[in-house]
């Protein structure tokens, strides 16, 4: 079962980025080329009766397995990035942390009206990078197809923020 090997690879990193958090590093699986494979097709199949045409990674590790998700699923990549990465005309929304503030963007012309899209992530813990990046699709009158992430922190009630932009929401592995 692909949850369990996962599970497996998964290093958990105590007290990053700051005292008190257990950080899931999913950069091991990146050294197992056929775990990847095995990740982005699970991916696909939980997502195959959902209407998506167009992916979305969000930066940094949203990158790693959106674009081969795309890939496999024959659609564009676009990626949401952190303010201040893309050269082109941006859109942007700004969203809460714990301490502060955070912007995320994309091109303007990255995602058609009307497009169904699927945002990719590699954890989803509060959902609130999440959100803002749904709130930049429905920016440009896209429709928020779904969520696919490898990791679902459960615990921290990240999948009640989304289900006000999609009920499809799928993760490989859940703590």
């Amino acid at each position: 079962m692909i949850e369990t090997k996962i599970k497996q690879v998964v290093r958990d990193v105590n007290d990053f980025p700051k005292a008190g958090i257990v950080f899931k590093d999913i950069t091991p699986i990146l050294k197992d080329a056929v775990l990847c494979g095995e990740i982005t097709t699970a991916l696909a199949m939980q997502l195959s009766a959902v209407k998506i045409d167009v992916v979305a990674g969000i930066e940094s590790r949203g990158f790693l397995f959106g674009m081969s998700l795309a890939n496999l699923l024959n659609v564009p990549f676009v990626p949401i990035r952190k303010a201040g990465k893309l050269p082109y005309k941006t859109i942007q929304q700004s969203y809460d942390l714990e301490y502060g503030s955070a912007t995320l963007e994309m091109h303007e012309d990255a995602i058609l009206p009307g497009q169904h899209v699927l945002i990719h992530d590699d954890l989803l813990a509060t959902g609130g990078t999440v959100v803002a990046a749904s709130k930049l699709i429905e920016k440009l009158d896209a429709v928020v197809a779904g969520y696919s992430f490898i990791i679902s922190l459960d615990f921290l009630n990240g999948k009640d923020r989304l289900k006000a932009f999609s009920a499809n929401n799928f993760a490989l592995a859940s703590y």
